[in-house]
């Protein structure tokens, strides 16, 4: 009863459900993974963003980096800007709109710097005519802003570009920047919150980041991948039961000729 399972049908059959079951599994694991990432990644983040302010040289070093375990911490730092070295930050959106971020040393000490994100302005009236760009405060200033890592085109998704308009870059990567300014620079950049004493007329403020979702949708679709195993394996034995039945419904049911004639001698 049970040899057709046996048959190239079958056995094509047997051979899908055995590579769908790992699939689903690994695809499950895959999507649980980054649940977990995602979670640690936004716990750490609110927790990065509530953490009181420390001096910036606490948590970079002239000529390092900001790794994820600092992202977002807030810094003090103070020095002098550096307005003859300002660079304005191309299609950056804020509000639904697009325009640039302002970009300015604040230089903190004998050949050392920090690139701040001053805040945003919207694009020129035409494409060709630059930005309103507020003056930078003269004199000694403290900076309280957030410590953000370099931009690189892996981390932020924006391309690099040639032959752009002298001041105007794409991307903000403290290393590269390095070589074009006349100082060294701290890792990353900070992200101005406010000043001390305040400027007269500034950027537009940048919004603090919001903690990404915690993968709760990764979860989902963990455990979705994972109740796809029983419901392959359901359906194969389904379908065994069936043709089970099938077939001995057909072992037992009397062939078309013998109804004709059995049906033959009670009518004669």
């Amino acid at each position: 009863m049970y040899r057709f399972l046996l048959t190239p049908r079958w056995l094509a059959l047997h051979l899908l459900v055995l590579l769908v079951i790992p699939a689903f599994l690994l695809l499950g694991q895959w999507q649980f993974s980054r649940y977990e990432a995602r979670s640690a990644n936004a716990e750490r983040t609110e927790a990065n963003l509530a953490a009181p302010a420390v001096p910036l040289d606490r948590l970079t070093t002239v000529g390092g980096s900001v790794g994820e375990e600092v992202k977002y911490r807030a810094v003090t730092v103070s020095g002098r800007f550096d307005p003859a070295h300002e660079l304005l930050v191309r299609r950056r959106t804020q509000h639904g709109k697009v325009g640039y971020y302002v970009l300015t040393p604040l230089v903190t000490g004998e050949g050392t710097a920090v690139l701040v994100n001053r805040g945003w302005v919207p694009n020129g009236p035409t494409a060709e005519a630059p930005p309103q760009v507020p003056a930078a405060t003269t004199g000694e200033v403290t900076v309280h802003g957030r410590l953000r890592p370099a931009e690189t085109e892996e981390n932020s998704g924006i391309s690099e570009r040639p032959g752009l308009p002298p001041g105007q870059i794409m991307l903000i990567n403290t290393p590269e920047l390095a070589k074009r300014l006349p100082y060294r620079l701290y890792g990353g950049y900070v992200q101005l919150g406010r000043q001390e004493p305040a400027a007269a007329s500034a950027p537009e403020p940048v919004p603090d980041p919001e903690p990404d979702g915690k993968g709760g949708l990764n979860l989902a679709y963990s455990f979705q991948w994972w109740l796809f195993i029983p419901i392959a394996v359901g359906g194969w034995f389904v379908l065994i039961r069936r043709e089970v039945r099938d077939r001995k419904a057909a072992a037992t049911s009397p062939p078309p000729g013998k109804i004709r004639e059995s049906t033959e001698k009670v009518t004669g």
